[in-house]
């Protein structure tokens, strides 16, 4: 880790990176599996985001041991069930999005570390992932969220889920040229997501516009950028963001998350908006418990801790954003607009 920029993180924040990393350390069981919390059930998109945080926090044994967790439960047509508890599932969904977030995680762990021998293990795992998820891509460009435990497909598009998809895609064709693979239909199929996801909201369901993710994550991942993030970020700021306090998950419910409020921290900081990344990242400075992890959320304006459990991914997501606003690891740019077009044009061409 960046001892400069761990330091300026401390004297802004007073945020303790160990203990915010030990949380999730300490709900992760022997075998990789890392539930939401102790006790808890484990889905695959929120295992890789804690993963993603142990591995900002130098915690590389065990995001190694979280991916090989996934790559044994994996399906042999590259899905996950949606759910699991102890190992056993829970949620029998094959959920797209959560069967290709693992690009991004293995993505991520390398730009830390640059191991290559682990980006080559893990290959099949995201290739069968992204298959799986495109799989689901209709002609339109969106994709199905999800097939039943019977295999049928529901034609619900989420434009939450598609745009981690898009990230997710990016991330698994950056992998796929680092180990000198081509997969010219992900590249297709990355241009049509992102001109869906950009351009055509009637595509998605409309019911959930109430959720700030289905805001800001059209920015986040990458499909808005320029002009057109910042118009989409202005647009619904007020509907979202208490000042001084962080993001509503639901606008019209009176809770805010530091999962939401750590999510448009990255989606900001990846247009360039650092200042205002920073200034939302310090409203949530103190919504920690004694031992330095982060709540889940509070509501407004009483601010009474909701729910009480201390949730692993939300941990991760946290260290997410700081590693973006104050470059604890070679890994801060990974949701950075720029980066991506300067150091992956060939992607978007």
């Amino acid at each position: 880790m960046n001892a400069k920029a761990a330091l300026s993180l401390k004297q802004d924040l007073s945020l303790d990176i160990d203990a915010v990393c030990g949380r999730i350390a300490a709900t992760q069981r022997e075998n990789g599996d890392i539930p939401w919390s102790e006790g808890d059930k484990t889905d695959p998109w929120d295992m890789v985001e804690a993963a993603m945080g142990l591995a900002v926090g130098g915690h590389y044994n065990r995001a190694r041991a979280a991916y090989a967790w996934l790559a044994e439960k994996q399906h042999a047509d590259g899905s996950w069930h949606a759910a699991y508890r102890d190992g056993v599932p829970e949620d029998r969904t094959y959920d797209t999005n959560m069967s290709s977030y693992i690009a991004v995680g293995a993505f991520q762990y390398y730009m830390i570390t640059g191991d290559r021998a682990f980006l080559e293990g893990i290959w099949p795992t995201v290739e069968a992932g992204i298959n799986f998820a495109l799989s689901l891509q209709t002609d339109s460009g969106e994709i199905h969220w999800a097939k039943s435990p019977e295999g049928k497909t529901d034609p619900m598009a989420l434009r939450t889920g598609s745009s981690s998809i898009y990230m997710s895609v990016k991330c698994a064709l950056a992998t796929a040229h680092i180990l000198g693979i081509r997969r010219p239909r992900w590249k297709t199929a990355l241009a049509r997501l992102g001109d869906a996801v950009a351009n055509r909201p009637h595509l998605f369901n409309i019911a959930k516009s109430r959720f700030s993710m289905d805001w800001f994550y059209p920015v986040l991942c990458g499909a808005l950028s320029g002009e057109a993030a910042q118009r989409r970020i202005d647009k619904h700021w007020k509907k979202f963001v208490v000042k001084n306090t962080g993001v509503r998950c639901v606008s019209d419910e009176p809770w805010i998350t530091i999962a939401e409020t750590c999510e448009l921290v990255l989606a900001l900081s990846a247009m360039g908006n650092e200042e205002i990344a920073k200034m939302v990242f310090g409203w949530i400075a103190d919504r920690r418990f004694d031992d330095g992890s982060y709540w889940c959320g509070f509501t407004i304006p009483k601010i009474v801790i909701w729910p009480g459990q201390k949730i692993t991914w939300t941990n991760g997501v946290a260290l997410l954003a700081a590693d973006a606003l104050y470059r604890l690891t070679p890994a801060a740019r990974l949701f950075s607009h720029d980066f991506w077009t300067s150091e992956y044009p060939f992607l978007f061409a």
